[in-house]
Formats: C-alpha cells, sequence, structure tokens
C-alpha cells in the first residue's frame, strides 16, 4: 500500500526595506527558524528607491517596508511596490505609535501594519495570514480608514462591472484568501491573483481593505 505524503506548505519569499541593517540582519535570521521555514528573506535594500525592484527582481511574496526611511520615504515605496508588483503583499513597519502614519501606510497600500518592537516569532502568523489573502489592520486603524474615506462615484463602480467583477469583490470584501479565491472560481491561485489585482485597477483602489470600504459604502453585498 502507498503512503501518502502531505505535500509541504510552500516557501514565501520576502523582502526587507529597513535602513537599520541590525534589525534587517536579525529579522532575515530569525524569520526562518521561528517560521518553520516558511517564511525566507530573499532581499534586503536600505534604498526606498530600490524597493520596487527588488521585489520584482527577486519575484517576492511579500515585502516589508520601514516607514521611516530616508527620502523618498517608506510611504512612497509602499506605493511604487503596489504600482508594478501589484500582487505582492506589503507590510508597513513602524518604531511609533503614530496613528496618522500608519493611516497614511494603507492608504498608499500597505495591507498591514507591525510593530518594530515585535517578536520574530509574533510577526509569523500575520505574515502568513497575509500571503492567505488576509489583511492584518488593528480594528481602531481600520474604523478611522473608513470614517476618513474620501466621497468618489460610489453607485456609478457597480454599473461599470460585469458580474463575475461584482462576484470576486464581494468575495475580496469578505475577507476570501487566495486560495479559497481560486476554489469559489475554479481557476488557478496564480490567475485568482491576478484577476484581484485587476479588480484593485478597476476600483481605483490600493488595497484589499480599501476594497472592502468601497464595497460596504456602494452596498455591494446587497445587490444582486
Amino acid at each position: 500500500m502507498t503512503e501518502l505524503r502531505a505535500t509541504p506548505p510552500p516557501t514565501v519569499d520576502v523582502v526587507l526595506v529597513d535602513d537599520h541593517p541590525l534589525f534587517s540582519r536579525g529579522l532575515a535570521m530569525l524569520l526562518p527558524p521561528a517560521s518553520g521555514g516558511r517564511l525566507r528573506v530573499v532581499g534586503c535594500t536600505d534604498d526606498a528607491s530600490a524597493a520596487a525592484a527588488l521585489v520584482r527582481r527577486e519575484q517576492a511574496d511579500l515585502a516589508l517596508v520601514d516607514l521611516a526611511m530616508p527620502p523618498p520615504g517608506g510611504l512612497r515605496a509602499i506605493a511604487a511596490i503596489r504600482r508594478t508588483a501589484p500582487a505582492v503583499r506589503v507590510v508597513a513597519l513602524s518604531g511609533t505609535a503614530d496613528e496618522e502614519e500608519q493611516l497614511e501606510s494603507l492608504r498608499a497600500g500597505a495591507e498591514a501594519f507591525l510593530p518594530k518592537a515585535a517578536e520574530p516569532d509574533s510577526l509569523v502568523p500575520p505574515l502568513l495570514a497575509l500571503v492567505q489573502g488576509w489583511s492584518v489592520v488593528p480594528a481602531e486603524l481600520l474604523r478611522r480608514l473608513l470614517a476618513d474615506a474620501a466621497p468618489r462615484e460610489d453607485r456609478g463602480v457597480l454599473g461599470r462591472l460585469s458580474a463575475d467583477d461584482r462576484r470576486l469583490w464581494r468575495l475580496v470584501a469578505a475577507g476570501t484568501p487566495t486560495l479559497d479565491i481560486a476554489l469559489a472560481l475554479h481557476v488557478s491561485e496564480r490567475t485568482a491573483k491576478r484577476l484581484v489585482a485587476g479588480l484593485l485597477r478597476q476600483l481605483r483602489v490600493s488595497s484589499r481593505t480599501e476594497a472592502a470600504a468601497l464595497a460596504g459604502r456602494v452596498g455591494l453585498t446587497a445587490a444582486e
């Protein structure tokens, strides 16, 4: 009788964008053992302007970006990564508790905010959750983001989307992981990532968090 062996989970490639070499080196050394080998740091840069090119070259799954980078700064690095590699999940890191800075990172396209003071093993669960399609946003920040959202042509966006796009939007708004989206749509995980990236462009938002906020404003869950 042939013994069936479980397929090991895929390795998640991580790029670090931080101008503190001790922090980057420490995280690069500690993340792999803390994650049981799931997380692998494949590149580091202390230059915010080089972040997007590094992420693209290394074909990273995650980018961890320090907000307190020298010019052009962490926020611009996040925005550049989102433009050039929309399927990559971006995590904003900060050593301060500045809520406005955290909100700006989410508006720039980060899908998570994590404190730099956290222990490496406590970073592992949220980072792996991000790869599965979740956003990691503190509740108070999400409330602020929704309350401060700028007005837009809310109702018009529904009319521009096909039924398939609206179905995908509902899945994204519900926080459905990428793998589950792929199963629901009967496509590969790679195709699901591409479809989600295309939806975000159509909605003119930079993250799944913003897509969920917009879905609530237009009453998507009540449509069809």
